[in-house]
């Protein structure tokens, strides 16, 4: 990269495993270096997640790298995650290229095709990173995957091609972080072990001073830099998140006025949709999961989008969860469903050229009277407008393959700047919408919210509280890790790195 011109200060995040932390480390290391004054950019080459958010020049990338560019303060692009699977089966995914569908793919198939995605990688990569501070890169999983090596471009192989230095993050957590670490270590190749400049424990509970010896043990066996020991941060549930962990009670809810479900069926996609109503106190919100059914209190369900719709509600009728609608809409409950959601809810869903599986038609819910007909063409845009029925605006984006006819539009759930958008049942208790992310306008939610139960008080600032939950997190890093060493191996200044290493400060010298 040198021959393209003066190299960008970058630092790679790459962890022992999956879930070490490495998408929230980068999220706060991107809030922090900014607050710094820093132009801070967010990369991951690969990602896979069905959570995914629609970018400013008009693609999708994964949550994850959204909310890390949120925290930079700017303004998601393509350039950011280059490459997003998204699972549509069980050894299936849809591959997102620099934010446009290129392909479904096996498993086997994307492990023969992806060294032939490195080009485009490096190219956003250069995109992403020309004329800002520093670039922070995620890699996806572990570090030592050997058996994945062989074209890889989401860790070593994406650092080595990009010449990246390399930060390792272990999880204390989950036990054995010693053994990750210097596992991690003996299993790299020389040159890769070369480009290890230091090593983050996190997720620690306790007295991080307990595991001193530990960490002197680790600098022992591998040579690397500890850059710091990182607490548990209870804030991070209050983040939007991708992985399929979030779907997990929060706390415990019982006692609380409104009760609300959404079906966690297995393609499950954009459910952070709903963190702006599970941050409401007055709301007690469960993602309910295969063979549990539908609590006959409830008062909304909720179909959620997924990646796979057709199979998706083949699932949901062989828990009987049609049989549970139907049951709680007789009881006077009401029903949403949002983007594949909503497909579901009309009286057929067509895939006649496999675009998410098998080609099939099944027959839908048939509480909405709409069809749905899917094609390849993707409609990925932001949109603006406000809900029909309390006239209180909200924003969100469309992500979704297929076309929605049909009487039902005639009372539509929305009326957006481009036209209105889904439908409400006669006896307003059922409806559906394309738009994701409505629920972060907060009067909309609330007004919302108040519809199904009167007791409803609020004073939630939703988009406001995660800005606040990234301050928080940065303060935290700021705290616990030796920031000034990490800029100083991003700017390829070793010697600086090791001075200050040597300073005993951690946290608070000026980069």
């Amino acid at each position: 990269m040198n021959a393209n011109g003066p190299r960008t200060p970058a630092l790679m995040l790459q962890g022992t495993g999956s879930d070490v932390g490495k998408s929230l480390l980068a999220a706060g290391l991107c809030r922090a270096y900014a607050r710094r004054g820093l132009t801070v950019r967010p990369f991951k080459a690969q990602n896979m997640s069905n959570n995914a958010a629609v970018t400013i020049d008009g693609g999708e990338i994964g949550r994850a790298q959204a909310l890390q560019a949120r925290a930079c303060r700017t303004a998601a692009t393509t350039d950011m995650n280059p490459v997003l699977l998204k699972p549509q089966g069980e050894i299936g995914a849809q591959l997102v290229l620099q934010g446009k569908i290129f392909a479904s793919v096996t498993a086997r198939e994307y492990q023969r095709l992806r060294s032939s995605l490195l080009p485009k990688v490096l190219e956003s990569f250069r995109r992403n990173a020309h004329g800002v501070d520093l670039v922070l890169v995620e890699g996806a999983g572990s570090a030592a995957e050997t058996n994945l090596r062989e074209g890889d471009i989401a860790n070593m192989g994406f650092a080595e091609a990009a010449d990246l230095p390399v930060v390792l993050i272990g999880d204390i957590e989950r036990g054995g972080v010693i053994a990750q670490i210097v596992g991690t270590h003996v299993l790299l190749s020389e040159g890769e072990r070369c480009r290890l400049k230091g090593f983050i424990v996190n997720k620690f509970r306790g007295d991080p001073s307990l595991f001193d010896s530990g960490l002197s043990e680790i600098v022992d066996r591998t040579g690397l830099q500890g850059f710091g020991v990182v607490p548990w941060f209870e804030g991070a549930g209050y983040l939007p998140a991708e992985d399929s962990l979030a779907l997990a009670p929060r706390r415990r809810e019982a006692t609380r006025p409104i009760k609300i479900v959404a079906l966690a069926y297995p393609r499950i996609a954009n459910f952070d949709d709903f963190d702006p109503i599970r941050a409401e106190p007055d709301v007690s919100f469960i993602f309910l999961r295969g063979g549990e059914a539908v609590p006959g209190d409830s008062d909304l369900v909720i179909l959620p989008g997924s990646k796979a719709t057709l199979s998706d509600l083949a699932f949901l009728r062989a828990q009987g969860w049609d049989i549970d609608l139907l049951a709680h809409r007789r009881r006077g409950g009401a029903v949403l469903g949002i983007c594949a959601g909503y497909q579901m809810l009309g009286t057929s869903v067509a895939d006649p050229e496999g675009i998410e599986g098998p080609a099939a038609k099944l027959a839908g819910l048939g509480m909405l009277d709409v069809e749905t007909v899917m094609s390849a063409e993707k409609s990925l845009v932001a949109v603006t407008g406000r809900e029909v029925a309390s006239g209180l605006p909200l924003s969100g984006y469309e992500m979704h393959v297929g076309r929605t006819t049909g009487e039902g539009m005639a009372r539509p759930m929305l009326s957006l700047s481009a036209g209105p958008d889904g439908a409400v049942s006669k006896d307003g208790r059922v409806m559906g919408c394309y738009v994701h992310g409505v629920f972060a306008a907060d009067a909309f939610r609330r007004a919302f919210l108040k519809r199904l139960g009167e007791n409803l008080e609020s004073d939630v600032a939703y988009e406001a509280s995660v800005d606040a939950t990234l301050d928080r997190l940065a303060d935290h890093l700021e705290g616990h890790l030796d920031l000034n060493a990490m800029l100083a191996i991003a700017r390829r200044e070793e010697h600086a790195a090791a001075v200050l290493s040597g300073t005993g400060d951690k946290s608070r010298r000026t980069g």
